[in-house]
């Protein structure tokens, strides 16, 4: 994890005070579950309770001797909670303990990017509303096609988001399981009502087989998740890229008092969020790789995968926390300049209402390959002379043959494109 791109909100749920205390917590609990079905005394469980604590710095001690954390882990514990320690870890094995960790990690992450994506859809939202009538030129290839709506444009957005948190929420449920099934996952020295117990008190769900180890897939699909969430944020990082550009200007991110956007030229006004966000996005969606080759382990378990959860889990998170609040941010001070929209639209002489002629053309019984090269050639004299579509197509007599010149003038309407914004924005935004 970068400081430059983390906040302490998410980092904290990945540091090691807070993995150690949710250990605890697992273990702890593990104990109570025992001690009400007679497995080891009630009051060895309350002390366990009571006197349990840990030293980050003494694990970490520790396990430069034992190589292994969960042992180094269990030993510092015991030296806090004296003689009932043994009753500790009774029947467990340490991916009982690291993988229902992990679950509730997971878990707390995917509460906090869900909050994240709330708040973005709540600015998308907003944004859209006020840009929902502002006629842009809509562009397929790069080339301008036909008028849209910014505000069209954000509405695509906020749908996408919709879905990206539907799918979060899925892959939250289904990552938060526990499971405290023993060596190989048979339960045959802790019973499965041990397990219950602890989901319970985790706010986790029952695993219902593990070899040892939660089953990968789940893993693999939280973290794909994750990337098409990124992916989202690329794609409308993108866009406001293109916006920002000299040649197109449509959009622009706020640049504060103050700030500079070259050490060698005082003039630039970069788009440096939405760059940062594309490059944020790439290592987010790289992470899905690792995760789903972590689903083949051999056998009942193997460590293959704990070097990389280790890795990924906490990136990826936090990393993505970090787009989406910058993402947020971005969106709820970008800069839109509806003169620079038309004035764009407005460069190729009429051509967006090409098809609009095209289809006239058909309605008025000329044949769609006839009325695309009547269209196509007056089109390009626009394209290469810089001619006025409207004005080409009023001198063509096999134009005017077939359309009288006001049937023509009225196919270049701007409100004909945006006659049905209402029912797409009812349609995204449900009102």
């Amino acid at each position: 994890m970068i400081p430059r791109y983390s906040r302490p909100e998410m980092v904290a749920i990945w540091e090691a005070q807070n993995r150690y205390r949710i250990w605890f917590e697992i273990e702890a609990h593990a104990c109570d579950a025992l001690a009400i079905e007679g497995v080891i005394p009630k009051s060895a469980a309350k002390n366990i309770w009571k006197k349990g604590k840990f030293d980050v710095a003494r694990i970490d001690e520790i396990e430069r001797v034992t190589k292994h954390d969960v042992i180094a882990f269990l030993t510092n514990v015991a030296e806090y909670v004296g003689e009932d320690s043994r009753f500790m870890h009774q029947g467990m094995t340490s991916s009982d303990v690291l993988d229902t960790c992990l679950a509730v990690q997971l878990k707390e992450a995917s509460d906090l990017l869900l909050a994240d994506l709330d708040k973005l859809l709540a600015v998308l939202k907003r944004r859209a509303m006020e840009t929902k009538n502002m006629v842009c030129v809509g562009r397929s290839h790069g080339i301008h096609a036909e008028p849209t709506t910014f505000g069209i444009k954000l509405a695509r957005y906020y749908a996408e988001f919709e879905r990206c948190k539907k799918r979060l929420l899925a892959a939250r449920e289904e990552i938060a399981t526990c499971a405290i099934s023993g060596a190989v996952g048979t339960y045959a020295n802790i019973a499965p009502v041990v397990e219950k117990y602890v989901a319970g008190k985790l706010g986790l769900k029952v695993e219902p087989v593990s070899s040892q180890v939660i089953p990968r897939d789940r893993h693999a699909m939280y973290f794909a998740t994750l990337a098409v969430i990124a992916g989202c944020i690329e794609n409308i990082a993108t866009e406001i890229r293109h916006s920002q550009r000299t040649e197109v200007l449509e959009a622009e991110e706020y640049f504060s008092p103050g700030q500079k956007g070259s050490s060698a030229m005082p003039h630039k006004r970069n788009p440096v969020l939405s760059e940062n966000l594309c490059g944020l996005a790439r290592m987010v969606r790289s992470y899905a790789i690792p995760a789903l080759e972590n689903v083949a382990l051999w056998h009942e378990r193997d460590i293959s995968h704990s070097s990389v959860e280790r890795m990924i889990a906490p990136d990826a998170t936090v990393t993505l926390d970090f787009a989406l609040v910058r993402l947020t941010g971005m969106m709820d001070k970008l800069i839109v300049y509806p003169e620079n929209m038309l004035r764009n639209m407005n460069k190729l002489g009429g051509l967006v209402f090409s098809q609009r002629v095209l289809l006239a053309l058909t309605q008025a019984g000329v044949s769609r390959e006839d009325s695309y090269v009547l269209v196509q050639r007056n089109a390009m004299k626009v394209w290469e002379h810089g001619k006025d579509f409207l004005t080409e197509l009023l001198a063509d007599k096999q134009v005017t043959k077939a359309l009288k010149s006001t049937e023509i003038k009225k196919l270049f309407n701007l409100d004909y494109h945006t006659k049905h914004v209402n029912t797409i924005f009812k349609r995204v935004f449900k009102a």
